[in-house]
């Protein structure tokens, strides 16, 4: 809709994950090299975190395409399935076909997969995203996939993906065995103030337009103040901004004009928690309900 009016190529505050712009902060940075590092030499179980919206899924998005050679990969995005259907969605990404086999055919024929890419020198490499919404018991079936192995190697790189509380889940004691095999563990923090400044620029300059706007005065602070360095928030703010900027023909944007998106979309009740007694209580962010609210569909 604003696209010519800022002299943009494509939106620059899209949800969609899109590696093309992905912003390397401190601990993004570090995360991708864990992630190629723990693939490269083969380590195992690599274990990675992060609050939602915080651009995990554009982080692994970015790694499949970075991704080549001897890899070979299988990617799972739904977690909210039983242990037949997990396995199926497994050896389905892998190439293998399904149709009309029970689990015992299932983890049989995987197990043949991998031993042929092994003698073939490929190195497969499963990628769990959403894994949270994995219960005990899958995690652990997950874990016994780890045990597919020759005498000399593993047979399978597995990634787990997930929010916060994927952690809590992980420490519950049935899992220890599991928690043991992590050899990468790494979590992406929220953006500081500065990589929320560089972050909107960035996104800026890859739509096509570094100098599209002008974010006047404490706007960037005010955004930081209401998004906490979360990415997406920063992208649903600024994604309305840039459309009240078009609507009213200015390329600044000022902190009155921040203050009154914050006001709009009531970022306090719908993204952070609500009051009582006056103090504010922190809840978890309702993506859902929140882009419900807006009329914006969630990408995840």
């Amino acid at each position: 809709m604003y696209e010519a009016f800022f002299n943009f190529k494509l939106k620059p505050f899209e949800l969609n994950p899109n590696p093309d712009f992905l912003y390397m902060s401190r601990t993004h940075k570090r995360a991708v090299h864990y992630l190629q590092y723990g693939i490269r030499e083969k380590a195992g179980f690599i274990l990675l975190t992060g609050e939602v919206g915080s651009g995990k899924t554009t982080l692994i998005s970015d790694l499949i395409k970075r991704l080549t050679g001897n890899v070979v990969l299988a990617k799972i995005f739904n977690t909210k399935v039983n242990s037949e259907q997990l396995l199926a969605m497994i050896n389905d990404d892998f190439g293998l076909d399904v149709k009309g086999k029970d689990k015992v055919l299932l983890f049989k024929e995987l197990n043949d997969f991998l031993i042929e890419q092994h003698a073939r020198r490929f190195n497969p490499v499963l990628i769990i995203d959403e894994a949270q919404n994995l219960k005990p018991d899958l995690l652990e079936e997950v874990r016994m996939m780890s045990n597919l192995e020759t005498s000399t190697a593993k047979l399978l790189q597995i990634v787990l993906v997930g929010q916060p509380e994927l952690r809590d889940v992980l420490s519950l004691p049935e899992l220890r065995q599991l928690r043991q095999r992590i050899s990468i563990n790494c979590r992406i923090s929220p953006l500081t103030i500065e990589e929320t400044s560089e972050y909107i620029f960035h996104r800026l300059e890859v739509a096509g337009n570094k100098n599209a706007v002008k974010f006047a005065g404490t706007s960037i602070e005010i955004i930081y103040q209401y998004t906490k360095g979360i990415p997406r928030l920063v992208n649903i703010m600024c994604d309305f901004l840039l459309l009240t900027a078009f609507v009213e023909e200015t390329k600044e944007i000022d902190p009155a004009m921040v203050r009154d998106i914050v006001q709009d979309l009531d970022f306090e009740t719908l993204y952070w928690g609500s009051r009582d007694n006056g103090n504010e209580v922190r809840k978890s962010i309702d993506y859902s309900a929140l882009l419900h609210a807006l009329g914006i569909q969630d990408p995840e």
